[in-house]
């Protein structure tokens, strides 16, 4: 049985993100899911990839585009996103972005 988990502050994971970095933190491994915060600094980007796992990302801070498939969407703070397994995406931050991804 797993036990509970509190984060009182997600933002504060990433800490202070360097110039030309990604920040990735998993904070979360579970029996059902994985729960990882990352920070972009502005202009990185996650190139396209796959993932064998249902995934969703809610934009906490910042903006980027995001592809999802063939769909290209400009995603703020409280966007969010559903992603099946198998959909090619990436992630482009245009300014300072902080990410959470759950994967299932």
């Amino acid at each position: 049985m797993e036990t509970v988990k509190y984060v009182p502050d997600l933002l504060a994971l990433t800490g202070e993100i360097p110039e030309q970095s990604i920040v990735s933190r998993t904070f979360h491994t579970g029996e059902a899911a994985r729960a990882m915060i990352f920070g972009f600094a502005a202009g990185e980007e996650l190139s396209e990839h796959t993932s064998t796992k249902t995934a969703i990302i809610h934009i906490l801070s910042g903006e980027a585009k995001l592809k999802l498939g063939e769909e290209e969407h400009m995603a703020k703070a409280g966007a969010w996103a559903y992603m099946p397994p198998n959909l090619p995406h990436s992630v482009f931050a245009i300014s300072e972005v902080r990410m959470l991804l759950l994967m299932f």
